[in-house]
């Protein structure tokens, strides 16, 4: 009876996509709805990446009982000098919601931004500031940036993209900031260029053995989008998509179906019927409709892969019987009517 599932949030990979797929159900995740709150975040591990800023504060804290703290901070400070961010190069890694607002902003910060995105959206686009250089490959990040930031799902050629032959095209004492998934980024590569003195800073929001406690390496618990904004945007979202889908039959922002939107279903029957993409699927499907003499006031169909979507709107009530021979039709997984 599981019609659909909403992750407030952009990550799905707890998820069974496939069997959720196999089964007509919808799974939809909420991009950009906690973008802001990462963004802030890789900003202010940047920040904490240029300044120091965390060994200083531990050496106050180590030196908190000091009755003379005072002058021995004017003498200690020189040891957690550290640079600006302006003037100095970053580089986006994937031009989505998040990378947009990281490179935007830090343009406003007086960096030199290079954007790298092969996917790139025409929404996402629009939003970028006209001062970014777009780089066509992203080896001419890895030469040319000071700072690197990773903005890409967690996928198959993704994963480990951040390795040892990729570090080795860095600059020395390149800072590495990765808010995105612990898996693109190889944990024995970047330790070993942290030790040697390759990479200055690896900045991740996600804590594993392998890199806690490495020199060099700033570990945050996974907050980026641990901020109350982020949860009720993500929350406000999910519920919308859910509601739309569940009295429109519209299917925004789903990560195993297409997107598609026929509006706000007015009078008649809205049928929604999920199904493989398989050649003859629509002729089947008007074939049953023609046969009982329904007529057919607005139709849509989109594919993603190997599964498809038809929205149907007609002006007759839809008979269970005809629901059957819907439903009967090889390749067809799930079929809704909207009354």
């Amino acid at each position: 009876n599981l019609k659909a599932i909403a992750r407030a949030g952009a990550g799905v990979n707890n998820i069974p996509l496939d069997k959720c797929a196999d089964q007509g159900i919808v799974v939809f995740n909420t991009p950009g709805a906690n973008a802001n709150g990462v963004k802030e975040l890789v900003i202010a591990g940047m920040l904490l990446a240029a300044r120091d800023i965390v060994s200083g504060i531990g050496w106050v804290q180590e030196h908190e009982e000091d009755g003379d703290l005072a002058k021995a901070t004017e003498k200690a400070k020189k040891a957690f000098a550290g640079t600006e961010l302006a003037g100095k190069k970053l580089g986006v890694i994937g031009l989505g919601a998040i990378g947009v607002l990281v490179a935007n902003t830090a343009i406003h910060l007086g960096m030199e931004v290079y954007g790298y995105d092969p996917y790139v959206s025409v929404d996402s686009a629009w939003k970028l500031s006209r001062n970014i250089h777009h780089a066509k490959t992203v080896d001419e990040l890895y030469k040319e940036c000071d700072y690197l930031t990773i903005h890409v799902p967690a996928l198959p050629d993704t994963k480990g993209m951040i390795n040892k032959d990729a570090i080795s095209l860095m600059k020395k004492d390149v800072v590495v900031l990765n808010f995105a998934r612990d898996t693109l980024v190889d944990s024995e590569a970047m330790v070993d260029a942290l030790i040697a003195g390759n990479v200055k800073r690896y900045v991740t929001d996600f804590p594993t053995p392998e890199i806690a406690g490495v020199k060099g390496a700033i570990v945050i618990p996974h907050l980026g989008a641990s901020t109350e904004e982020s949860e009720d945007n993500c929350a406000k979202m999910a519920v919308q998509e859910l509601k739309d889908y569940l009295e429109n039959g519209n299917i925004t922002h789903s990560v195993n179906y297409p997107d598609c939107d026929m509006g706000v279903k007015e009078s008649g029957n809205r049928i929604t019927i999920l199904h493989k993409n398989i050649p003859n699927m629509i002729g089947q499907l008007t074939a049953v409709l023609a046969k009982e003499n329904m007529n057919i006031s607005l139709m849509t169909n989109k594919s993603r892969k190997e599964y498809a979507y038809t929205m149907i709107d007609v002006e007759a009530e839809v008979p269970m019987e005809v629901e059957e021979q819907l439903s009967a039709i090889d390749g067809v997984l799930k079929i809704r009517v909207i009354k």
